[in-house]
């Protein structure tokens, strides 16, 4: 059995995909205000870095692919293990192998993106559930984009596969009530080696199209996500809040 890890919040927390970008920005969040925070990642080196930067001390990483279910169980059950707990979870792993019009797409690449962007969702979250949160409550967060709330031609597969998580977080908000409140997020461009695709070489050109002049950082997401898992959002459940500097507003993303 795994030494148990003391925490400032007595909370903990599990979030996928969290070597790097917005998943590290999440987990950066969480561990500053006190949680003990577990994250997982496809590289291991990677992971194992994240882990060194974010401090050992209150900090586990898990590798593993997000869509592979025994990955799934290890990680809350390694979490439970040094915890005692999973409190929260943000469901941040995610892919977009393409970058095409969905009528071009092979059908291979559609379910490729949705076993891992959402499908792997539902799989933590019913992990997460049986083994705490059903009992002890909790709350859920799901990222999602703003490429699944409007046309998004380059990406395509993963702005459908965005809308499929936001109706899935509305679908756990209501079966998980009322003890686990579960919504998501919705981010527009974030600077990350993820999303370069979108703004590398013009990056003043794509911020341009933002109201507040600039692209998002992963910090902006990590303040979100430790809103919505906070007491200060106790009566929110079953919402996507937008975190895209304003681009939404111009009906445009990247």
């Amino acid at each position: 059995m795994t030494k148990e890890i003391a925490s400032d919040s007595g909370k903990a927390a599990l979030i996928t995909g969290a070597s790097r970008g917005i998943g590290y920005g999440i987990a950066e969040a969480m561990v500053a205000r006190g949680d003990r925070v577990c994250i997982t990642g496809r590289n291991e080196d990677a992971l194992k870095e994240a882990v060194e930067r974010l401090g050992a001390d209150r900090v586990i990483g898990v590798p593993g692919k997000a869509h592979d279910e025994a990955h799934q169980a290890a990680a809350v059950e390694r979490a439970m293990e040094a915890f005692g707990r999973v409190d929260y979870l943000v469901n941040n792993a995610g892919t977009n192998p393409v970058y095409s019009p969905i009528a071009d797409l092979d059908l291979a690449v559609i379910r490729k993106v949705f076993e891992t962007n959402v499908v792997s969702a539902l799989g933590f979250a019913q992990q997460t559930w049986k083994a705490w949160q059903k009992e002890n409550g909790g709350a859920i967060v799901n990222i999602s984009s703003v490429a699944g709330m409007t046309p998004s031609p380059f990406i395509a597969s993963y702005g459908v596969s965005k809308a499929a998580m936001i109706n899935l977080t509305v679908q756990l908000a209501h079966e998980f009530a009322p003890g686990v409140r579960v919504n998501a997020i919705a981010p527009a461009v974030v600077k990350t080696k993820f999303a370069t695709a979108l703004y590398e070489g013009r990056e003043e050109e794509a911020a341009a199209a933002y109201p507040l002049g600039r692209l998002g950082v992963p910090e902006d997401i990590g303040g979100a996500a430790a809103f919505l898992t906070s007491d200060q959002a106790a009566w929110i459940t079953g919402q996507t809040l937008v975190v895209d500097g304003g681009v939404f507003l111009n009906a445009g993303v990247g």
